[in-house]
This record gives C-alpha cells, sequence and structure tokens, in this order.
C-alpha cells in the first residue's frame, strides 16, 4: 500500500481519538461543581466539554444530543453530521458531548485534586447523567434524537432507558446494551499492555507509557476492531500489513490520549448494564437487560456491520429486537467494528447516512415536527 494512503487513513484516525485540544475553536465548558456518582462518591470540580453545530430553532424542538465512543472525542460521528447528512444540520442542532474520562470533559489525566488512579470509577450512567444536567444548563427540554457510536450506541441506549421520556429517537452504532465476555476480555488486554509497561509505574507515570500504547494499538485498531477479510481486501501484497500496523500505533502515541484516561473509561465499558438502571433511585429491572429495553419509548435504529470483534454484532440485534419500537439494520461492510468510522470504506459511510438521514425524517415527519 503507498504511504501516502497509509498516512491519510493514520490522519482520519487521528481525528476522531481524544483528546482534541482543549483550545480548539468552538469547543465549550461547563462547569457543572461536584458531581456525585451512581457509586455515591464525588467528582471534585466537574466539567463538561461540548461543542454544537447547526442553530437551535427558537422552540428549541430540533436538538439532537451525539454522545462519544470510548477513547474518542466530539469529532467522533462527524462523518453523519453536517449539511444534507444523517444528522442534517441544516435541521437540526446537535450537541456533541464528551464523555467522562476522555481527556476533555473530567477525567483522571485532567482532574487536579483525584489525579490519576485517584480519580473515582464512574458508569457509562454517569457520562448520561451528565449529559442530562448539560442538556438542563441549556434549557434544552427534549430531544429529537440521542445519536452515538460503540460506546456511544451503549449511552444511547442507556439514555432510552434512564430518560424515556425525553427523546423521540435513539441511533445506536455498533451498540451493546449488556457487555458482553467478549468486549470485556479485549478491554482486559489492552489495560494489561498498558499496565506491564515499566513506564506505567502503577499510573503515577511522568510520561505515557509508549510501548504499552504500541500493544494497546496491536489489539484494539487491528485485532479488535477489523476483520480478516477486510483485511484481505485491503491489502494486496500480505506483508504491507505490517507498515499499516506501525502507522496505526504512531497514530495512537501521537494522539496523545492518557493511559489512566483509558483505563477508567474500560472499567465504566466493561460493567455496563441498562438492566441495572435504578429510576427514582429504585432497582427495577432486576439486571434484565433485555427487561430494560423493553421500557424504551423511543422509536431507535440500531446498525451494526456483518461482524464485530469487538462489540458482537448480536447484541445489537436482540437489544433491537426486545426495544417496542425498535429495528436492526445490517451495514453491508466487511469492516467490522469500524464500520461506522471514518477513515475505511466511503460506501459504508454513505449507508450510514442514507438510513439515518430516512430514519429522522420519518420521525420527524418529513421534519415538519421540528419547524
Amino acid at each position: 500500500m503507498a504511504t501516502r494512503t497509509l498516512v491519510a487513513m493514520a490522519a482520519l484516525l487521528f481525528a476522531v481519538l481524544a483528546p482534541a485540544r482543549a483550545q480548539e475553536p468552538g469547543l465549550q465548558t461547563w462547569k457543572i461543581g461536584d458531581f456525585t456518582l451512581e457509586s455515591g462518591e464525588l467528582l471534585r470540580d466537574f466539567s463538561i466539554a461540548y461543542m454544537t453545530e447547526g442553530t437551535l430553532n427558537a422552540a428549541k424542538s430540533n436538538a439532537v444530543l451525539m454522545v462519544t465512543a470510548i477513547g474518542g472525542n466530539h469529532h467522533r460521528i462527524d462523518f453523519m453530521t453536517g449539511p444534507g447528512r444523517g444528522l442534517d444540520t441544516d435541521r437540526v442542532f446537535v450537541i456533541k458531548t464528551n464523555a467522562i474520562g476522555n481527556g476533555l470533559t473530567t477525567s483522571p489525566s485532567n482532574s487536579a485534586t483525584q489525579h490519576g488512579p485517584d480519580f473515582p470509577h464512574f458508569t457509562i450512567r454517569d457520562m448520561v447523567e451528565s449529559q442530562n444536567l448539560l442538556l438542563q444548563h441549556l434549557g434544552i427540554p427534549h430531544l429529537v434524537a440521542v445519536a452515538g457510536a460503540s460506546m456511544g450506541g451503549m449511552q444511547v441506549l442507556q439514555w432510552g432507558v434512564s430518560h424515556p421520556g425525553m427523546m423521540d429517537a435513539l441511533i445506536a452504532l455498533t451498540p451493546m446494551a449488556r457487555t458482553t465476555p467478549w468486549s470485556i476480555a479485549v478491554n482486559h488486554a489492552t489495560r494489561r499492555a498498558l499496565m506491564l509497561d515499566p513506564a506505567f509505574q502503577a499510573g503515577r507515570y511522568t510520561a505515557q507509557p509508549e510501548q504499552g500504547w504500541r500493544m494497546r494499538a496491536d489489539i484494539l485498531q487491528v485485532l479488535a476492531t477489523r476483520t480478516p477479510e477486510a483485511m484481505r481486501q485491503q491489502f494486496v501484497e500480505p506483508m504491507e500489513v505490517q507498515a499499516w500496523i506501525t502507522a496505526q500505533e504512531d497514530t495512537v502515541v501521537k494522539s496523545g490520549f492518557d493511559a489512566n484516561d483509558w483505563i477508567a473509561q474500560t472499567w465504566a465499558y466493561d460493567r455496563h448494564n441498562v438492566g441495572d438502571t435504578k429510576l427514582d433511585g429504585k432497582p427495577v429491572f432486576g439486571g434484565d437487560p433485555i427487561r430494560a429495553l423493553h421500557s424504551v419509548k423511543a422509536k431507535a435504529l440500531l446498525m451494526s456491520g456483518r461482524l464485530d470483534l469487538y462489540n458482537p454484532v448480536e447484541d445489537g440485534i436482540e437489544a433491537a429486537a426486545a426495544i417496542p419500537d425498535g429495528r436492526h439494520v445490517t451495514i453491508p461492510s466487511v469492516q467490522g467494528h469500524v464500520a461506522a468510522s471514518p477513515g475505511f470504506k466511503a460506501a459504508d459511510l454513505e449507508f450510514i447516512n442514507v438510513t439515518v438521514r430516512g430514519f429522522m425524517q420519518d420521525v420527524t415527519k418529513g421534519w415538519q415536527t421540528i419547524k
């Protein structure tokens, strides 16, 4: 494969890896103060970083909440956000949030009082509640949709369970309602790669554990989020894959993402189960994710590729079947988990955009309900 192609693909990967820079034009931060986690612990001096795209109408009836993937930032689904795209910003106002632990919103890497391994454990439901507080701050009482990919898709389903009357639609790409043993195994391997690097120093490092990050890239960017068939099609000469792997490693190292941030987000990822949701402080679903999904009121569109070696496709199909007005659409792609990511197959992204745009038109009755 030509070097230029390798560089271009790596650049697209870099664009969706956190952290984007805190001084990025348009990036805003709302300081919430002490934030009580689901566990009862406090996140001190908590703030959430976000960006908006499009124009909020006078009735505040055209807002869409975007939630991000593990290790990702507010640019994660830019490929389907913009004029004429699935989330058409000529029609809707998109609030692009950053999840707890991604290096922009309060995280182990940027907390002055709970730094590094002293940062308390948080959950995906904590991410959702921080976003809910932001919406209250912005004065937005209702959403057209919540949208996200990967861990973003997991947050989307959690939004539907935690706040069933808050939105008209859910758009969840490569999601899970409950994290599978396979996904936990992948995350475990990435954590071990970082923690076994001597530079990690039990999380109190003075420089990022570079060798650990390179091994983490091999596990996640190469093995868990691609497929054998995708690589067979990509590399006519099989040995060319080695240069591509090095480019993936270099991009992850240069991204500046923090090891403690990654570990903290994987902790939340591993323990996710919409069935553990409490409503009014009480557990109501008995840990059963299917029962929890039955309570979703919004129309739901779930999308996955034909094979996903990070978030298994079967879980998305099962979740869609459990949602009363849910459907699962298969992306006709062999790209695996990255079928819902920029930088690989333009045809996959076009299919997603066409499908999401049609879904949004259906939800809004041809955009009439958000005028």
